[in-house]
């Protein structure tokens, strides 16, 4: 089973025949994308930042790079409280939903020189490489949100011209010998693991998942899966979803007899096909 973070190298292993057992990508079900990934980065994110800075987000320029699950609830967050939010974005899809959400989509060149707030949600490596920190404002904050601690070059500044100053925990502040200084959190690590809470609600729909993935593996009968990579099965995704409904005492609406056989479906579900991941990319 894989949850944390990208299950790329999962799929590289089973292309390559080298997966040893059947493997469940828990990250890529809707569960998991759509309420650890977007609602809890949604939160997240403004409570890492103003635990390690103390910023005030109203009229501050933002460039979020990624507009994923994660870099939509970060963007959603920032914008609500009064930032100017640029997005980078290298799917048109994704880069379309950007557009439509009413957010300016730019390459990060364009805007690195005046933004004061640089975040990173895309799970890819050197997206903020030191050619773009050697052009950020003085005072510019660097914070990563996506998979790993790859996306910001952190390497490319323990160089002897730059020193780096603790100010408190897990902030730190490189120094130019201009005397110009970037504010980098958590390391390049991962700011709302580092930084900030996560809600023990968003725990609770992950860990049901994981649990629900553990379980289907087990208990499945031999050669239902292979030595491959497989998502969550969608009933069990919804299943998930309905155990946590009693928590806003939400009723659900059950489809007639007349209404499932329309629409082709069972009325227990599951209400969605396999391959469905979110309403949104």
């Amino acid at each position: 089973m894989w949850k944390a973070g990208s299950p790329t190298w999962l799929y590289q292993l089973s292309k390559a025949g080298k997966l040893c057992v059947p493997a469940m990508n828990v990250n890529d079900s809707v569960t998991k994308q759509k309420f650890d990934n977007l609602y809890c980065c949604r939160e997240s994110i403004l409570d890492g930042l103003k635990r390690t800075t103390d910023v005030m987000f109203g009229g501050k320029q933002v460039v979020v790079c990624g507009y994923g699950e994660v870099g939509k609830g970060c963007s959603a967050a920032l914008k609500a409280m009064g930032s100017i939010v640029y997005v980078t974005e290298i799917d048109p899809i994704c880069a379309l939903q950007a557009c439509m959400d009413g957010f300016r989509l730019v390459k990060l060149n364009e805007v690195i020189r005046q933004v004061d707030i640089v975040i990173t949600c895309t799970g890819n490596k050197n997206v903020v490489v030191r050619e773009y920190m050697d052009r950020m404002k003085n005072g510019c904050i660097v914070c990563n949100m996506g998979h790993s601690n790859t996306e910001i070059d952190v390497a490319s500044l323990r160089t002897p011209e730059l020193t780096w100053e603790r100010v408190r925990s897990q902030v730190d502040h490189v120094i130019w010998p201009d005397g110009k200084r970037i504010v980098l959190l958590a390391e390049g690590r991962l700011l709302n693991l580092s930084c900030s809470t996560v809600p023990t609600f968003v725990l609770s729909i992950t860990a049901t998942t994981q649990a629900l993935a553990l379980i289907e593996l087990y208990n499945a009968p031999e050669g239902r899966y292979k030595q491959d990579v497989y998502l969550l099965p969608k009933k069990m995704d919804e299943y998930v979803a309905s155990l946590h409904l009693p928590t806003f005492d939400a009723h659900l609406t059950e489809l007639s007899d007349e209404q499932a056989k329309y629409l082709g479906l069972n009325k227990n579900g599951p209400f969605k096909p396999n391959y469905y991941r979110s309403a949104a990319a």
